[in-house]
């Protein structure tokens, strides 16, 4: 009891409250999924007040709300969703067909930076 104030114990409604987060979270994102159409195997894990700087992330099939609140946990489901999406079906494609043409030509411009290497070592002497 420090400063004259005891401190409210933490139960019941605290863990009521949680599981409504919850509840609501996955209820988004069902509906979220029905609205565009997704069959993905994503879920969604609550974790409020954890020390990240972060709102959201997705890792693997997971996205990780870290928002206490309701409506901004809300928020970040969205929002990390739609980022999901793009990078899923439009960043990573295009980071894959660039890895693709790099390896495709690698050979051929080794060569070349050799065969410019020799070139001038020939102008040094």
């Amino acid at each position: 009891m420090a400063g004259g104030k005891a401190e409210k114990p933490r139960g019941k409604q605290e863990n009521n409250n949680a599981s409504i987060i919850k509840a609501r979270l996955n209820e988004e994102l069902e509906r979220l999924r029905a609205r565009l159409g997704l069959n993905h195997e994503l879920g969604v894990v609550w974790i409020p007040n954890s020390g990240n700087a972060l709102s959201g992330e997705v890792k693997g099939n997971t996205i990780y709300i870290y928002e206490a609140e309701v409506d901004k946990a809300l928020q970040s489901l969205r929002h990390e969703l739609i980022d999901y999406l793009i990078t899923s079906r439009i960043v990573k494609p295009l980071v894959d067909l660039m890895n693709l043409l790099i390896k495709s030509r690698e050979s051929e411009i080794y060569e070349e930076k050799e065969r410019l290497v020799k070139m001038l070592s020939r102008l040094l002497v």
